[in-house]
């Protein structure tokens, strides 16, 4: 399919990037593309950013009929531009979309699309240490019609936002709550999805981990309420008795993290045992008195590794790593941010050069 390119007529100024925090900056240009059940995916174009018009009577807006993707592009040393892994996550979002009710992608052409996109905005890619392009693909459902059915309408998008330092202060260990009412998803739901119906049922639970006083929320099944599942927005890895495990996705209520993915790929490579199955929180209770449980860290594309240094469940603290930064967490984040940053070689083909 063709792309038509239009330009802005207006270049936007460029923040400075020690003014840049996340995803309040946007770039010049966006992709837009259609789809409606006669003619398929059309009128796939490049166009100025800006507001798109929408009827109020959208599914999207009154049944939540809408998938996103999160990755990233990084600026080389050299001045080069590349991605990481983008096809997984159009995989990815062609699994959301079959589960919201919304037609798939060609993942070929969404990469390159992407790719193009990313060529004409370059000069909008920080240059500063750590800094990056946030790029979100998403679909909406457009269809104009309250009633409760599926769409037969609807808009895929790419907005691309140049981001800062995640750790501009350092990888420092964050606080975990273990949350023990509320549940963010049950099998057969749409947990693993990534759909914004999702992160807003976290929305409270997470407001009142921070009034307590942690970073983030840790999730438990929605069935039994005793299975390790995810954080809010990250996969978990636990580091027990020497061997590294992980929550199992099997169930389809966790979702399968592409940064999760090349950890455990990466670990594996380098010889480390790798179990994925299913966690009880009680398991992990037993194991830190037991003196097993010993490091703990998060999975996800804006924090690539984050190191927890405290998980509480109900009145009990498990305190991890002394605090600090554990030795396995540090490898892995040297390891896979030196590689999409172009610091470190890339054995496994992850990196998608794009100009």
């Amino acid at each position: 399919m063709e792309i038509k390119v239009q330009l802005t007529d207006h270049p936007k100024a460029k923040t400075p990037d020690s003014e840049l925090g996340f995803g309040r900056v946007f770039t010049d240009h966006m992709f837009t593309m259609d789809w409606d059940k006669e003619n398929g995916w059309h009128n796939a174009q490049i166009v100025p950013f800006g507001n798109i018009s929408l009827s109020p009577a959208c599914n999207v807006f009154h049944y939540s009929q809408e998938t996103f993707e999160g990755l990233k592009a990084y600026r080389t040393a050299d001045g080069h531009i590349q991605l990481f892994r983008p096809e997984e996550n159009f995989k990815r979002l062609n699994n959301s979309n079959a589960r919201l009710a919304m037609p798939t992608l060609d993942v070929g052409f969404c990469v390159e699309a992407l790719k193009k996109l990313i060529e004409i905005d370059q000069a909008w890619v920080p240059y500063s240490e750590g800094h990056s392009l946030y790029i979100r693909p998403f679909c909406i459902g457009t269809e104009p019609n309250l009633g409760a059915h599926n769409t037969t309408t609807v808009k895929f998008l790419i907005i691309l936002s140049p981001v800062g330092a995640y750790y501009a202060s350092g990888l420092n260990p964050v606080s975990i709550y273990v949350e023990p009412r509320y549940v963010r998803a049950v099998r057969g739901g749409t947990g693993f999805a990534k759909t914004g119906g999702n992160y807003a049922a976290s929305m409270l639970a997470q407001e009142e981990a921070d009034a307590q006083g942690f970073s983030q929320v840790l999730w438990l099944d929605g069935v039994e309420q005793k299975y390790i599942e995810e954080v809010g927005a990250m996969n978990v890895f636990f580091v027990i008795g020497g061997k590294i495990m992980t929550p199992s996705i099997t169930h389809g209520s966790i979702l399968p993290g592409i940064t999760r993915k090349s950890v455990i790929e990466l670990l594996r490579h380098w010889g480390y045992e790798v179990e994925e199955t299913r966690i009880t929180v009680d398991d992990l209770m037993e194991a830190y008195k037991e003196g097993k449980f010993t490091e703990m860290f998060g999975t996800g594309t804006a924090a690539v590794i984050s190191p927890v240094g405290l998980l509480r469940y109900k009145d009990y603290d498990m305190k991890l790593s002394d605090g600090k930064i554990g030795e396995l967490s540090q490898k892995l984040y040297d390891e896979l941010t030196g590689i999409q940053w172009g610091k470190r070689p890339d054995p496994f083909g992850w990196i998608v050069p794009v100009c």
